[in-house]
């Protein structure tokens, strides 16, 4: 299984010869130089949410390739309306096995809404199980309790988590998060795109010493094997 990192809070994650994109944000993100979105292919697109810096690049590239989108239904009904017609509704507590592994959609603590003033629905993370590993995308998020039961409940293997601050969770929420979660691997998302989220890497990394868990942070077109 490989991660990639595209940017802010997208990823793709190939697995089981599919390929799985999250939140594309790529064509506006003043921070890439390096990846074009008309060039990215996928199988399944999954959002968190509708704010413009997780939805930038989802309808193009979901016409383009015929990608099924998994989404909160408010997302689903938007896309409908865009022309997108290979979506896939859940909710927030949902379940659903799919030809690469189980989804199942989680609370994330944010707001959510498009660009054009549409109400998002609740903001959301997912639970992704496939080829015997669970990762857990956060999405926008602050720090929450919930954390604690994906812990109890699921053995994480990857957390991706943001660490930028101000919109979500800083690094050192995140350090607790991943306690909560009982991980041992963070990958950071949500940060350095825009002024407002800018960190100190170092810091950051610093502030998971001493927790038993690791923070990886990805330039924008890296690659990792889990």
């Amino acid at each position: 299984m490989k991660i990639k990192y595209l940017g802010h809070s997208c990823f793709t994650i190939e697995t089981q010869g599919k390929t799985l994109l999250f939140d594309p944000f790529i064509s506006p993100n003043p921070i890439n130089d390096t990846i074009k979105a008309e060039l990215i292919e996928a199988d399944y697109i999954l959002v968190s949410h509708a704010h413009e810096d997780h939805t930038a690049d989802l309808v193009a590239i979901a016409q383009r390739t015929g990608a099924m989108v998994i989404a909160i239904w408010e997302i689903h009904a938007w896309l409908q309306k865009q022309g997108v017609t290979n979506t896939h509704p859940m909710n927030i507590g949902g379940k659903r096995n799919f030809d690469f592994g189980k989804v199942s959609m989680t609370y994330a603590m944010h707001s959510s809404s498009f660009s054009d003033g549409t109400y998002g629905g609740t903001a959301a993370g997912f639970l992704i199980e496939t080829e015997g590993k669970i990762i857990y995308y956060s999405g926008d998020t602050a720090l929450h309790q919930d954390m604690k039961l994906l812990g109890e409940r699921f053995t994480i293997d990857w957390a991706i988590l943001p660490i930028g601050g101000n919109f979500t969770m800083d690094a050192v929420d995140a350090a607790e998060a991943a306690n909560f979660l009982r991980t041992k691997n963070v990958i950071g998302m949500h940060f350095n795109t825009f002024g407002y989220i800018v960190i100190d890497e170092h810091q950051a990394k610093g502030a998971f010493e001493n927790t038993g868990a690791n923070l990886t942070i990805m330039k924008i077109g890296e690659h990792i094997a889990i």
